[in-house]
């Protein structure tokens, strides 16, 4: 899988439906920052007229993830990835299009290379934010990735 945008929302088709049928695209992604966008409609609403906090979590959880993978690609090494834990924190309903943006891609190297070193599983967390179109903060996700070497 390549780390291009439209690449990775071609995978997200096919592997992640739920997130792809409900809009979650992947915008822009280097190794320190990724951004990911929702729009709100009927489809992914609740039953108060606004985005449904699992459709925020898949795109929060797109952010994040979607550096873990390319990073690994990167590593040669074949390691797998999970979210062990995560929690999140809504401020606003979340309406429009919801744009997430993380920038802990840093955090992803130095656990690979240890995990590479050592053999032993490494865990880090990382954190993605949600924002409506006035840039008004409307939740905040963290998850706590896993990753340790294949056997």
């Amino acid at each position: 899988m390549a780390t291009k945008p439209s690449k990775f929302n071609t995978f997200t088709f096919f592997k992640l439906p739920s997130a792809w049928w409900c809009g979650v695209r992947l915008k822009s992604i280097d190794e320190k920052k990724a951004v990911t966008t929702v729009k709100h409609k009927w489809l992914n609403q609740n039953p108060f007229k606004s985005m449904f906090w699992a459709v925020q979590g898949m795109a929060a959880e797109l952010s994040t993830g979607a550096m873990v993978i390319s990073q690994i690609q990167q590593s040669g090494k074949k390691i797998s990835m999970l979210v062990a834990n995560n929690n999140a924190s809504f401020t606003k309903k979340a309406t429009g299009r919801i744009t997430f943006t993380c920038e802990d891609g840093h955090l992803i190297e130095n656990a690979i290379k240890k995990t590479i070193a050592t053999g032993e599983g490494q865990t880090f967390w990382m954190k993605s934010v949600g924002v409506n179109a006035d840039g008004v903060m409307v939740s905040t996700f963290n998850f706590e990735w896993t990753i340790r070497l294949k056997k």
